[in-house]
């Protein structure tokens, strides 16, 4: 395999947006395209994510549109990529198998969605259909619930009470909008107390509201090539040095939701091929869906024993200015925002800002590698990105 490396990187502010997914998906691409020096006619192809573009806005078939708005190349061929909330960063890796295996020398690829165009009971009837619909569906389970159950299981396996349980996912909650209050483009600016999570609605006990990522509009999209052509076009490479991949189906093939099975073996190929460790890694932006699902994937991750991660925001080694590994910097999915098509190539957008140096007030000091790590559905998909600067 060729080496592969990243020139360009944008996204679009995160929130609701009155433009559509085709829109968005142009705003970051022209704006990647532009930072990398490079046409829109050099482009060999174009890898999109987009998961809800039927239900969203009526179109399907999306990869063809934003090929012929951003007027690439007729031969070039455009895809699209659905794998729930791992989207972008599955259309991300598979960009940068392509380069490396000599299909094509540079591509665009990201991820665009837009559900504040759907109503509440519609997108969350949309969401739920990444869960299983033969088997979860019918018992009325949503994301939510999941976590929930997540929640309740973990308290359980390691002794803690849910109560105290509570208070330390609030302080994820805590740290991710303190990230975020840094970071331009989130969502949410804003930074909350304790107080605030636990004192918010009950959305799937034991979960408040503040415990939740947000519905998000967005759009994210990456320059990706073979080393040589990434270095005429930026004197800050950063390459993909490692990826995973892994599927696990429906939440009933993993009963214990403590182990997030699929996690664990697709951060398992990114750091045998990365050749890493977990201690190597300076920053980590991971799928914060729910305060939870922060804490079960600094285990699975390896950063934590399992059973031991749950007190680390509240300990502050997560935050910004830590001498271990920061998590989610931007303000992770729970602040920064989620547009479920565009959250992956955002996560490497904020991965490869960090390791250029240019994230501002929000900047890891010093950082030379960082993990992505995007989780699709009930535990039924995750991939996972190293990245490395020179």
């Amino acid at each position: 395999m060729r080496e592969v490396a990243i020139a360009g990187v944008s996204m679009t502010d995160f929130g609701v947006s009155e433009n559509t997914c085709v829109e968005m998906f142009c705003e970051a691409g022209i704006d990647a395209l532009n930072k990398s020096k490079i046409e829109p006619k050099n482009i060999e192809a174009l890898f999109v994510g987009n998961c809800l573009g039927d239900f969203e806005e009526g179109q399907s078939h999306i990869a063809s549109h934003i090929h012929a708005a951003l007027g690439l190349p007729m031969d070039s061929p455009a895809m699209r990529y659905e794998n729930a909330c791992a989207t972008a960063t599955i259309a991300v890796r598979q960009a940068a198998l392509m380069v490396g295996a000599g299909v094509y020398d540079v591509v665009l690829a990201g991820g665009t969605e837009r559900v504040a165009a759907m109503d509440t009971p519609l997108a969350t009837r949309t969401f739920a259909m990444a869960s299983n619909a033969g088997y979860s569906a019918p018992t009325g389970i949503t994301f939510p619930g999941v976590f929930a159950m997540a929640a309740h299981m973990y308290a359980d396996k390691y002794g803690i009470e849910i109560e105290e349980l509570q208070k330390y996912m609030a302080n994820v909650s805590v740290k991710n909008h303190y990230h975020a209050s840094m970071n331009p483009k989130a969502q949410f600016q804003k930074e909350i107390t304790v107080d605030k999570v636990l004192n918010s609605v009950m959305v799937a006990d034991p979960l408040h509201f503040l415990d939740c990522c947000p519905f998000s509009d967005g759009a994210s999209a990456v320059v990706i090539g073979t080393k040589q052509k990434v270095m005429e076009m930026t004197d800050k490479p950063v390459y993909i040095i490692g990826t995973g991949q892994a599927a696990g189906g429906p939440i009933i093939n993993n009963p214990d939701m403590t182990r997030i099975k699929t996690r664990e073996a697709s951060v398992a190929q990114a750091y045998k091929e990365a050749g890493v460790k977990p201690s190597d890694i300076d920053l980590c932006e991971l799928h914060d869906c729910f305060t939870i699902a922060e804490i079960l994937a600094i285990e699975c991750l390896g950063f934590y024993e399992f059973g031991k991660g749950y007190d680390a925001a509240q300990k502050g080694e997560t935050r910004l200015g830590s001498k271990k590994t920061v998590i989610n910097p931007s303000g992770g999915l729970k602040a920064k925002g989620h547009p479920i098509g565009a959250t992956g190539a955002a996560q490497v957008t904020e991965i490869v800002e960090q390791l250029r140096g240019e994230s501002g007030k929000r900047q890891v000091e010093g950082a030379k590698t960082g993990l992505v790590d995007t989780l699709g559905g009930e535990f039924g998909t995750v991939c996972n990105l190293i990245l490395r600067s020179e």
